[in-house]
Order: C-alpha cells, then structure tokens, then sequence
C-alpha cells in the first residue's frame, strides 16, 4: 500500500511540472517523427526489393 501512495504522490510531482508545448514546439516534434517514419519505410521498402530478388 505504501508504494501505491509513493507512486501517486511521484505522478502528481511529475504532472504538477508538465507545460504545454509551444506551436513552434509541438511543430518541431511532429516533423521528426514524420522524418523517422518515412526513413524508416524507405529503408523498409528498400529491403523488401532486395528479399524479392533474392
């Protein structure tokens, strides 16, 4: 029971420190995520060519 109560007063502590990121933050997150999920389907599509030749 005491780490159940240690556990929720560590949540509050971290959602007390949470802010909302800027436009020009939230920006900056969404294109890299898309610049590491189109490389990695390229890298993906390209060794599904090389498998089909092989």
């Amino acid at each position: 029971m005491e780490s159940l109560k240690m556990f929720y007063y560590k949540c509050i502590r971290v959602w007390k420190t949470l802010k909302k990121p800027t436009k020009k933050e939230f920006e900056m997150t969404a294109k890299v995520s898309a610049i590491g999920i189109l490389i990695l389907g390229v890298i993906g599509f390209i060794i599904s060519i090389i498998m089909g030749y092989l």
